[in-house]
């Protein structure tokens, strides 16, 4: 970009791909010059290229989404593909016992980000889809990812300015230290309206050989939750899985 000789073409088609969101979907050349800090020229170019590689689709409205190729590429993600394999059959018995939300996480730096998810038909409504991003703060899944995490991980989240997002997350850093601490001890983690007023989410740790590598958890509605009833059930499908993966269920 003029006045950025630093950026480079691979930062400028990352940051166009990195334009787009789950509130924009789909983006007009103009819309992705903007968001992407770029001449209007440049974006001309690269979106050419993005589009004949499969990169990008252009819609009859004229508006760019991200395409099927970037979707097919992604799936290779060893780490998300592997373990979504392993786990789907855990999660499927999981619904089948309680046929509320099942989610799958694993952490990516300070933000957890969800592979796998079976939604129940009548089940609460939930702000979590597959490739979605989330802070590690407040999802029971992000619970107890944190509280597994290194221990400079845990450091720069409780450092940070903690989002809330309803009037019970916790944003206190003592407070959330305090809970990472008993997630460790008690072997789960409860979100309790943290994030939504009608939901409360369980959740447990998945190991292998290196530790814990992802989270699983129950997403209900808080009206008729118990955590109590319903942790011992995470904890089993957890540790089923664990066992897949080769870790030592706890």
């Amino acid at each position: 970009m003029r006045g950025q000789p630093g950026r480079t073409v691979t930062s400028r088609v990352l940051a166009l791909l990195d334009a787009f969101s789950p509130a924009s979907p789909a983006l007009t050349l103009s819309e992705l010059a903007r968001r992407a800090g770029l001449p209007l020229s440049t974006v001309h170019r690269r979106v050419a290229e993005l589009l004949a590689w499969g990169a990008l689709e252009r819609g009859e409205d004229g508006r760019y989404r991200i395409g099927l190729r970037l979707w097919e590429v992604g799936s290779l993600a060893p780490r998300g593909l592997g373990l979504r394999e392993v786990a789907l059959p855990v999660m499927e018995d999981l619904y089948e016992v309680t046929h509320e939300n099942v989610q799958l996480a694993v952490r990516q730096g300070l933000e957890l980000v969800f592979i796998e998810r079976i939604a129940g038909r009548r089940a609460v409504p939930v702000r979590t889809r597959v490739g979605g991003r989330f802070a590690l703060h407040a999802t029971g899944v992000g619970l107890v990812l944190l509280a597994h995490a290194p221990t400079e991980v845990q450091e720069r989240v409780l450092a940070a300015p903690l989002e809330r997002y309803t009037a019970l997350t916790v944003t206190d850093p003592g407070r959330l230290r305090r809970c990472l601490a008993e997630v460790r001890r008690v072997g789960y983690a409860v979100s309790d309206r943290q994030v939504t007023m009608d939901a409360l989410s369980v959740a447990a740790p998945v190991r292998a050989p290196e530790g814990v590598v992802a989270a699983l958890s129950l997403v209900v509605a808080h009206d008729r939750a118990d955590p109590l009833a319903l942790a011992p059930l995470v904890q089993a499908a957890g540790r089923v899985l664990s066992r897949a993966l080769g870790g030592t269920p706890r």
